[in-house]
């Protein structure tokens, strides 16, 4: 069953985007994360900065499972 809203347009001012890009953008948040740790791990970032960019992240890359992700 398709959706009446088609691809790219917006639903509440988010845009609905295909799996393709929803997948990528899950790639992207993770890869991020994983630099995020590492860099957190090597004392080059502190746990506040560390803590502020995970929420800049969850805002940039809008992963689904944000809201359930440490």
């Amino acid at each position: 069953m398709r959706c009446p809203i088609g691809e790219g347009q917006k639903i509440d001012g988010e845009v609905n985007s295909t799996p393709h890009e929803q997948m990528q953008r899950e790639v992207d948040y993770v890869r991020a994360q994983q630099i995020l740790t590492s860099m957190l791990e090597k004392d080059l970032i502190t746990l506040s900065e560390f803590n502020k960019i995970t929420e800049l992240n969850r805002k940039t890359f809008s992963p689904l499972l944000a809201e359930i992700m440490p």
